[in-house]
Parts: structure tokens; C-alpha cells; sequence
């Protein structure tokens, strides 16, 4: 049974207490956007930190402090960790095993290729290659969202290759970052979730969180198999009220209802809430499609495939939104062939304060627009690089009037604030057509209107 705790009813060590166990030593398993944001906010908050990754460039450009993405406010504590000697960075895992007394495990779990199921090798690699160096007590805390009964398998894992045998311990510590925000929600979450089978990982897990905690966080205390599914659990849910909207949303367009009105409408019940009851061109990035989809997998394989069944329309009403999004751009720019038109695509990143591409709607329908023969022009303020690297057929501008200059269509596809903020009249002065597609139903609709521009939204008249 779950244990829900804030730090009054704490009977673990307190950080800085005379009582406390010893302040532990953190390595973090893994550089990337979770790994890297880890490492650096642990040793902000006062911890020696030394972050390990097989990618040596990465590692260089950490130790150079350089932050590999984007990520608001993380370069400038970077800089401060590391010019306060608290943070460092290996590709030695031998030395990370001599360094830690918890090491957390940070790496990635894409979808297989070919497969809706959780590509594990990273994770499954890194507990190897950390284990046989483990010649200590030491808690190994795993923080990568993983299909359930993989705690329990590296577990096993680490008790067959590390030297120290029983005296290293597995936990689990969910993640609940959201990109633009995770510096905030690394240092003062919402919850801290401690998956762990014995008191001893919870008080250790505790002292590597005591600042955390300290503030008012509250701490839910549960078994390794309940902590594995909380983070799917809770992608799961927030998936499907997104989708739901979005479904909606086709509903609307059947009918000529409005579908900001109805969400307005049901945001008023407390029992359902406004948060993510926002229509729009859907979700996407690293986390919420591939983690569903792993879900739905697991679940079948222990036969219970039926109980998630839902999740895979939710993907699929997820997807329907992108094409749709085209044939509405298709409906602006005359509903014939788009072999020439140009379209101003405003928006790259999966969402605004990340340069995140990874299953970004904004460039799936950037690139099946371009296959239709459109002429495609996309502006990001951040992930224009990345977008150019994976889409190079693609053209690509500097900023949104010089995108829209000679555009037919002008298609906002990521909300980002510079590009709500654009004077309507400033922006009719350039293109070919007056005509915008609100893909995030983030613009003034009125205000458009009233500027003479034909406007279009997913799910609204």
C-alpha cells in the first residue's frame, strides 16, 4: 500500500540534521534532456553530482558548459554546479561505481523500431556496465520510464553481475519532467514517488532528496512494480483527456458546433477541469506517444490488453488530427492540388520552450504537405537546426515575416508566444493570401478576422 507523506510525517534522515545519514554521493546514468537536467539541479541543490555517458561528445560539451538542448534556465545553472565544483562529468563507469553511493539511471526508452513496444537496451546496457564495478552497499535508482516488471528483471540483473551482490539494491524514482519547465519540476515537483522494497532504499532515497522534500514535497512511498506504472499511468491519463477534446473536435466539424465553447463549457466542472481540455493539433514528443503505445504493448503481453484497449484509439484520434490539419490547409488553399502552394509553417518543436522534434506534429504535417507538392516554409525560434537536420527537404527562415513572405497559407503549428504576439496587419502586408490555419487554437480569432484574414481552426465554424 502507497504511503503519502510530507516531510512533517518524514521519519527518514533529514538533509543537514545532526542524525542524518551521511549526505550521499549522485551519479547520473545518462546525459541526455532527463540525465542532464538531473545532474545539474541535484548539485544546485547542494550534492556532488558526476554525470556518466558512453557519448563522449556529449560529455565534452557538458564539461564545457554547454547544455545539448534547449531548456529555459538550465546553461545558467549548469555554470553555476559546475564553477562550484559540486558537478562533473565521465564516460568511466568504473569510476562512476567508486564515486556513487546512488547512482540514478537516466537513459532513454524509444519505441522499437518496427514495434510499439519499449526499446530497453539503453537501460539494460547502462545497470551492466554500472554493475560489475559495484563492489559496495549502494542503491541503484532507476528514473527512465520502463514497462512494468523491468525493475524486477534488473533486480536480478544486478545482483548476478555486481560484486557486492545483495548489498546493492535496486529502486524506483518516476520522472514527471515537462520540457520548459523542468528545471522547476526537477527542484520543486509536484510528488516524489519512491518505488523500493525496503526501508534502508527509502531512507537513502529520502537523504538524496531532503532539500526536496524539506520544501513541502510530498512523498508517496510504494513497491517497485506500483512506482513503474505511475509514470505510464499518468501519461496514459493526460493522453486521453487530449484526444478526448480532440474527438470533440471531429464531432464539431460534423456538426457546426464550436468545440472552444464545449471545452470552455466542461472546464467549469471541477469534476473534469480545464488542464489539457484544449483542442488543437495534439500531442507529441518523446514521452506521451511512445509511452502509450508501450503501455498498450505490456498489457497485451500479460494479458490484459483489454483494460488499455482504449489507448490505442486515443493514438489514433491523436494522428487523425495531423491529416486533418492538412486536408484544412488543402480547404484554404483552394481545395485543389497544393503542387506549388506556399505555406509559412510556424512551428517546428513538438511544443513551445523545447527544440524537442521528436514526433513533433508540426513537422509531420510540414513534410506530408511538402510530399503533396507544397512549397514549405518552416520557422522555429529553437529547434530550427534539429528540424533541418531531419528534414532538409524542407526550407526554413529566420523569423515568421520572412517565412511568410509570398505565402498562400500561413499555418501555425506550434504555439509559441512570439508567434500569438504577431500583428496581423504586419504579417497581411507580405503574403500572397490573406488565409491562417490556428493549429493550437492559440490565436485571436476576431482580431485575424477583423484584418481581413480568412481563418481556420480544427473543430471551430
Amino acid at each position: 500500500m502507497a504511503v503519502i507523506a510530507g516531510p512533517e510525517k518524514t521519519t527518514g534522515p533529514q538533509y543537514g540534521d545532526d542524525t542524518a545519514l551521511p549526505v550521499p554521493r549522485l551519479t547520473v546514468i545518462g546525459t541526455g534532456y532527463l540525465g542532464a537536467t538531473h545532474a545539474i539541479c541535484m548539485a544546485v541543490l547542494g550534492f556532488d553530482v558526476l554525470g556518466v555517458d558512453v557519448d563522449e561528445s556529449k560529455i565534452k560539451r557538458l564539461s564545457e558548459g554547454e547544455v545539448p538542448f534547449f531548456e529555459p534556465g538550465l546553461p545558467q545553472l549548469l555554470a553555476k554546479a559546475t564553477d562550484s565544483g559540486r558537478l562533473r562529468f565521465t564516460t568511466s563507469f568504473e569510476e562512476a561505481a567508486e564515486f556513487g553511493d546512488i547512482h540514478f539511471i537516466c537513459v532513454g526508452t524509444p519505441q522499437q523500431q518496427g514495434s510499439d513496444a519499449a526499446d530497453l537496451r539503453y537501460v539494460d546496457s547502462a545497470v551492466t556496465a554500472l554493475a560489475q564495478h559495484l563492489r559496495r552497499r549502494t542503491l541503484v535508482v532507476g528514473k527512465s520510464t520502463v514497462p512494468v516488471g523491468t525493475a524486477a528483471r534488473l533486480t536480478e540483473l544486478l545482483r548476478r553481475l555486481a560484486p557486492a551482490g545483495d548489498q546493492v539494491e535496486l529502486a524506483w524514482n518516476p520522472e514527471f519532467l515537462r520540457e520548459g519547465f523542468a528545471v522547476d519540476d526537477t527542484i520543486r515537483p509536484d510528488r516524489l514517488v519512491f518505488g523500493v522494497s525496503s526501508t534502508g532504499a527509502e531512507e537513502r532515497l529520502r537523504a538524496a532528496f531532503a532539500p526536496v522534500i524539506a520544501t513541502g514535497t510530498p512523498v508517496v512511498v510504494t513497491d517497485l512494480t506500483t512506482a513503474e506504472l505511475v509514470k505510464v499511468a499518468a501519461n496514459s491519463f493526460l493522453a486521453t483527456k487530449i484526444s478526448y477534446i480532440n474527438a470533440m473536435a471531429e464531432v464539431c466539424e460534423a456538426t457546426g458546433g464550436d468545440v472552444r465553447g464545449l471545452a470552455r463549457a466542461l472546464a467549469y466542472d471541477d469534476r473534469i477541469g480545464g488542464r489539457f481540455l484544449k483542442p488543437g493539433l495534439g500531442f507529441g514528443g518523446g514521452c506521451l506517444p511512445k509511452d502509450i503505445r508501450a503501455f498498450a504493448h505490456r498489457a497485451e503481453e500479460l494479458g490484459v490488453g483489454q483494460a488499455v484497449a482504449f489507448l490505442r484509439e486515443v493514438d489514433a484520434i491523436n494522428m487523425r488530427r495531423r491529416s486533418r490539419t492538412v486536408e484544412l490547409i488543402r480547404e484554404l488553399a483552394g481545395g485543389g492540388d497544393l503542387t506549388g502552394v506556399h505555406v509559412a509553417a510556424l512551428g517546428a518543436a513538438f511544443k513551445p520552450n523545447s527544440d524537442d522534434i521528436r514526433d513533433a506534429p508540426a513537422l509531420d504535417v510540414a513534410s506530408a504537405l511538402h510530399r503533396l507538392g507544397a512549397h514549405v516554409t518552416v520557422v522555429d525560434p529553437e529547434a530550427t537546426r534539429n528540424a533541418r537536420r531531419a528534414h532538409p527537404e524542407l526550407d526554413y527562415a529566420t523569423d515568421a515575416i520572412s517565412a511568410a513572405t509570398g505565402a498562400d497559407v500561413v499555418a501555425l503549428l506550434t504555439e509559441w508566444n512570439q508567434f500569438q504576439e504577431i500583428d496581423p496587419d504586419i504579417m497581411g502586408s507580405v503574403v500572397a493570401h490573406r488565409r491562417i490555419f490556428d493549429g493550437r487554437d492559440a490565436l485571436d480569432a476576431a482580431r485575424w478576422r477583423a484584418a481581413d484574414w480568412e481563418y481556420r481552426a480544427l473543430g471551430r465554424p
